[in-house]
């Protein structure tokens, strides 16, 4: 078995497993499937202390793959509203996806050698504020209507208060805000089981 192989494997996993339950609502502002994608940091930080960079950057190639592969059969099913996956999700899931994913690796790379601990978070909080910052934006402003005129994201783009209580906002932005706080409650969380499996993995082949 390949080094990197659990990890391609388990990203493979939540990569589709995400791209099934974003479809799904959970609450007003959080669908089931920001409960899953945070994971994809934690893999690709545990691939990076175990196996190097390289092998981390060739796992998110591996998740990148395959959520295009998902995204194209995505297109090609209609659901109730048209295609489960249009354009504007897609073309904002890969960006977001890989860009945030290869910079955690730097990160990660880069803070290696300090605390235990500040790898792992800091490359995950870092990660996963660029990974909301591009993926909402792409997916529902209103300035970026012509990615796909055809697309209607006008449920996305109407003024709300702010989660519900704040000033009125575009109705995307309380989505990304929710979202992104779901991201830093999981890698504060992908903590524990970051250290367990490092420390078991890294015995062993001591």
């Amino acid at each position: 078995m390949k080094p990197a192989l659990p990890g391609t494997l388990a990203m493979a996993a939540i990569v589709v497993a995400s791209n099934i339950l974003v479809q799904y609502p959970l609450g007003g502002y959080l669908t089931w499937g920001a409960l899953t994608y945070p994971f994809a940091f934690l893999v690709t930080d545990l691939t990076n202390r175990l196996h190097g960079p390289v092998a981390a950057a060739r796992v998110i190639v591996t998740g990148f793959v395959l959520g295009i592969a998902c995204s194209v059969v995505g297109a090609q099913i209609e659901g109730a509203f048209g295609p489960l996956v249009t354009l504007r999700i897609a073309l904002a899931s890969g960006l977001a996806f890989l860009s945030a994913q290869l910079l955690d690796v730097v990160v990660f790379d880069r803070l290696r050698r300090k605390i235990w601990w500040k790898a792992p978070l800091l490359s995950s909080l870092i990660s996963s504020t660029l990974d909301t910052a591009i993926f909402f934006p792409v997916a529902f402003s209103a300035a970026l209507i012509w990615l796909e005129p055809a697309n209607d994201v006008t449920w996305a783009g109407g003024a709300t208060p702010f989660l519900g209580l704040g000033p009125e906002l575009p109705f995307w932005v309380s989505l990304a805000v929710a979202d992104w706080a779901v991201k830093i409650a999981l890698a504060l969380g992908a903590l524990v089981p970051f250290r367990i499996i490092a420390g078991k993995v890294m015995a062993r082949v001591a």
